[in-house]
């Protein structure tokens, strides 16, 4: 929607094509409806969010930021606000409000949209794009065409990996496609007990042998089926890429108290120990920890239930300590790429000007969004690289006609 009308704003005649029967669905999804448009920080602070190729995203960022999105929505009647680690939110909470914002900026700039258009072929002459092949049949002639049509995630919304298809046909390099931001499948049974629990301030490490491979420090909820939340959906990438590369399951680390040092949590266990001696062990963490975790830090612990808190030994208190600092949990697998927030992988960005988003293979062919081989944490990131990548490949490709 973004590269549709700063191509027609620019001047050229567009055509936005969409399979499905309305545009910008995935937008009225996001952020559970909610839509995080974006985040509030630095160019350099989004551009280290983008663990692999954030630098290619420079040109873009700088071309159309964060604060040039921001004005963009309130130009059009969309207030902001500032959330928790600097993202952007409506002010209203409603997703369709941005919806309803790209929908009035494509009238605005006479982009003619066509839905339940679905594209099976882009067609080229002599490595130059000559227009694009509907499946129905049609041939839509252009000089020029933007792929933006995400990549394998939300696939009910159209994100089921046209792009990618056409791109491959095309010559293009597609590095593989995996699962990002994206819940973990663990392999405690324990952790269905959690079903609902939200851990605030906590912090989880991913492993390999004794090496870190990343921290996150954050909030993260337990599913029936493993772990999800926003550290958890971070921390996500390098696991499933360990995953792959190991052919084993990954190790997690989970740091219930981060604040304290494990000299400080010994020394808060035996102040609480201390005003509850007789009290059973099993009744002696409530002001430690939420009351659905204690079951199970009990019985993780080894120490009997019932035994009175004053004959707990320094060992087993030490025991304790331990596993509230470093509880571990063992990571199976991820969810399937259908249920990610984005696709990791893509179009490679050897293969594509940075400054214009075109096709260093085929003439007159752009890409933008999440068909590009980037991708970034999640604060609002992702949906600020497809803004910036479609308003440079838009902007750049408004030479002639222009199909989308």
């Amino acid at each position: 929607m973004m590269a549709a009308g700063q191509a027609a704003f620019a001047g050229a005649r567009v055509l936005l094509l969409e399979k499905k029967e309305r545009v910008g669905r995935k937008i009225a999804i996001s952020g559970k409806g909610r839509c995080n448009i974006t985040n509030a920080a630095e160019l350099e602070t989004i551009i280290k969010n983008f663990p692999g190729n954030g630098r290619f995203l420079f040109g873009p960022l700088s071309s159309f930021s964060n604060q040039d999105l921001i004005a963009f929505l309130r130009s059009r009647g969309v207030e902001t606000k500032v959330e928790r680690g600097q993202r952007v939110f409506p002010v209203s909470d409603d997703a369709e409000e941005i919806v309803k914002a790209c929908n009035a900026f494509l009238r605005q700039t006479g982009v003619e949209t066509k839905c339940g258009c679905q594209v099976d072929k882009i067609l080229t002459g002599n490595s130059q794009v000559v227009g694009v092949r509907s499946v129905q049949g049609d041939v839509f002639k252009s000089r020029a065409v933007v792929i933006a049509t995400g990549g394998l995630s939300y696939p009910g919304t159209g994100s089921t990996g046209d792009g990618y298809r056409w791109a491959e046909e095309l010559g293009h390099k597609v590095v593989k496609l995996r699962p990002s931001l994206v819940p973990l499948v663990t392999q405690e049974e324990w952790v269905k007990e959690l079903q609902g629990l939200t851990l605030r301030n906590v912090r989880v490490t991913a492993w390999r042998g004794q090496k870190a491979l990343e921290t996150q420090f954050g909030e993260m909820m337990f599913a029936h089926f493993g772990l999800t939340g926003p550290i958890i959906l971070s921390l996500s990438r390098v696991v499933v890429d360990e995953l792959a590369s190991s052919g084993r399951p990954v190790r997690l680390s989970l740091d219930l108290k981060p604040a304290l040092s494990p000299e400080q949590l010994d020394a808060r266990l035996q102040r609480d120990f201390a005003a509850k001696v007789r009290k059973q062990f099993k009744n002696s963490l409530d002001e430690l920890l939420p009351k659905s975790l204690i079951p199970v830090v009990v019985r993780l612990s080894g120490i009997q239930p019932e035994k009175e808190v004053h004959q707990i030994t320094r060992e087993e208190r030490m025991r304790l300590g331990t596993l509230l600092k470093n509880l571990p949990l063992t990571v199976q697998r991820s969810l399937p790429v259908s249920a990610a927030i984005v696709t990791a992988g893509g179009v490679t960005v050897k293969e594509i000007n940075p400054k214009t988003m075109e096709s260093k293979l085929i003439k007159g062919l752009y890409f933008a969004g999440e068909v590009i081989d980037i991708d970034a944490y999640t604060g609002g990131y992702n949906l600020q690289a497809a803004f910036s990548t479609g308003y440079a490949a838009g902007r750049a490709s408004a030479q002639g006609s222009i199909l989308v």
